[in-house]
């Protein structure tokens, strides 16, 4: 017979916790989809330019980068629940206080600083997180659905905040934002717990012999071991190759298509909520294509994934000058379609390469990987803006990314293999 005990944890509580971290990065992700939405709406009523809202994105999305390998070296010391409260409360913070804008520098300290520390502390270096120290089997998959959270965030808002922004005010729509990350912080932080052994348990998948180990915790302060990894990994040729990748990423995707796309769009002819309603569409087949990527990365050779995810999308951004319109037309959802399969597609095997590579630094090694993917993204955003200001239009742009998908496609394939780095704290 099944003991009581037994039946009391036929749910592993692995679940429970890869729950509530989607919950958590559904609600941080509320922000992700409002720049593109909001940047409109904001220059025709403050009369700011695209550059000088560019930069209040490109800040964010920078802040959002540099924070994520300290925020998992955070998360290592303090814990999950700790660090993400502080994330979403900052995020709440700056959305609420960015409708007070009424200069520039304000939606810099709003948009750029207080929201940019908060998603930071939420980056994608949860969802590893999480894998990692939960699960033993299924971490691509894991690590595919959480990545998805971002994507059915922006899935879930980017409707609302354009539609906010257009029928009554894009202040009203950053309250709402503010409304969400406070809405799901009780629910995250009530389910989220920072390991199995803290339930005397051990990670999904274990062996039936296995013994419940809390993880290694460094004796150093958390920014001391962030900054002691890079510099180990740094040493690594194929670290550099990976950032180079990744930064490419995050230009082709939250710099250019996730700040500019609607705006381009607007440029066309199209009306502003029917732009979001495609980029939204983004969001639904990037959560099909990033769960699907991490299912094929528990099987697949990760270097063959990115080189196919990289030529892929510089294919889509060739062609897009051509396909934007007044109207929607087929080609322009085919190019909806692909680059929402390929949009955050590229993480799970990004993260399966830094823990192959790196062993127990893997999760702080793929933060600072993260945070190259926000430097190209911050640069993207800013860059695409002065392209429209200066040539009035974002061809340019375009086709720019599209050559650096090509680049990155090229070092993707050629990432060498390595064993996992030894053990260090």
């Amino acid at each position: 017979m099944t003991s009581p005990e037994r039946r009391a944890h036929r749910l592993h509580p692995a679940w429970i916790v890869a729950g509530a971290g989607l919950l958590a990065l559904i609600g941080a992700a509320g922000f992700r989809s409002a720049p593109s939405a909001l940047m409109v709406p904001i220059e025709q009523d403050l009369g700011w330019s695209r550059t000088d809202i560019s930069v209040a994105v490109g800040i964010n999305i920078l802040l959002y980068g540099l924070t994520a390998p300290f925020a998992a070296a955070l998360m290592e010391r303090f814990g999950l629940r700790r660090v993400v409260a502080v994330a979403l409360l900052l995020i709440a913070a700056g959305a609420a206080l960015s409708s007070l804008s009424t200069a520039p520098w304000i939606l810099v300290a709003t948009w750029g600083v207080l929201i940019g520390l908060g998603t930071g502390s939420m980056a994608l270096v949860f969802a590893a997180l999480i894998a990692d120290r939960w699960f033993l089997r299924r971490r691509g998959l894991i690590t595919g659905v959480l990545t998805a959270g971002s994507a059915a965030g922006q899935l879930v808002f980017l409707p609302i905040v354009a539609r906010l922004a257009v029928d009554s005010d894009w202040r009203i729509a950053s309250l709402v934002i503010a409304g969400i990350a406070l809405v799901v912080l009780p629910f995250a932080v009530l389910g989220l717990r920072n390991s199995p052994a803290e339930l005397g348990m051990t990670p999904y998948g274990s062996p039936a012999d296995a013994l419940p180990a809390f993880p290694p915790r460094s004796a150093v302060p958390p920014a001391r071991r962030a900054v002691q990894v890079l510099a180990r990994a740094a040493r690594v040729r194929t670290f550099w190759a990976l950032v180079v990748g990744f930064a490419i990423c995050g230009a082709t995707t939250n710099g250019l298509i996730g700040t500019h796309f609607i705006p381009g769009a607007h440029d066309a002819g199209m009306s502003e909520t029917t732009a979001a309603g495609l980029l939204a569409l983004v969001g639904v087949f990037d959560v099909v294509g990033t769960i699907a990527s991490g299912w094929l990365t528990d099987r697949i050779n990760p270097r063959i994934l990115l080189a196919v995810y990289y030529a892929g999308r510089g294919v889509a951004l060739l062609l897009l000058p051509y396909l934007l319109a007044s109207t929607v037309q087929p080609p322009v959802l085919l190019f909806v379609v692909v680059y929402g399969l390929d949009w955050v597609a590229t993480v799970p095997p990004t993260a399966a390469l830094c823990r192959e590579l790196f062993g127990v630094d893997g999760p702080v090694v793929y933060g600072w990987v993260f945070a190259a993917h926000q430097i190209g993204a911050s640069i993207a955003a800013v860059v695409a803006g002065v392209i429209r200001e200066s040539s009035g239009t974002y061809t340019t742009a375009w086709f720019g990314a599209a050559g650096l998908c090509v680049v990155a496609a090229v070092i993707s394939a050629g990432i060498a293999r390595r064993s996992a780095a030894p053990v260090t704290s």
